[in-house]
């Protein structure tokens, strides 16, 4: 079950990223995060930053909107989505 808070600014919720994949993909649920491959390497940032790109394509907002507040340098974090509601990330699961 995908762990989701709501809170006054939108959402916050848990992913596991594996980076250096194929392609960037949601792949479901794994433990209480979502769990996302992308191409690009954890090196300075570069995974970081496509992460929080490809959240915000998937999700329908602004880049601006989404923000890794726990685990920047982990492949375990918690994202908050302004502007986002539950609906909206569990959504992502029918992907």
């Amino acid at each position: 079950m995908l762990w989701i808070q709501e809170v006054p600014e939108g959402v916050i919720f848990k992913i596991t990223v594996q980076p250096k994949a194929s392609r960037n993909k949601i792949v479901g649920v794994q433990g209480d995060a979502l769990k996302v491959r992308l191409t690009a390497p954890p090196v300075e940032g570069a995974a970081n930053r496509l992460c929080v790109a490809f959240l915000a394509k998937s999700l329908g907002v602004r880049k601006s909107d989404v923000e890794i507040i726990q685990g920047q340098r982990s492949r375990a974090k918690k994202l908050l989505v302004r502007s986002a509601s539950r609906d909206s990330v569990e959504s992502l699961l029918k992907i």
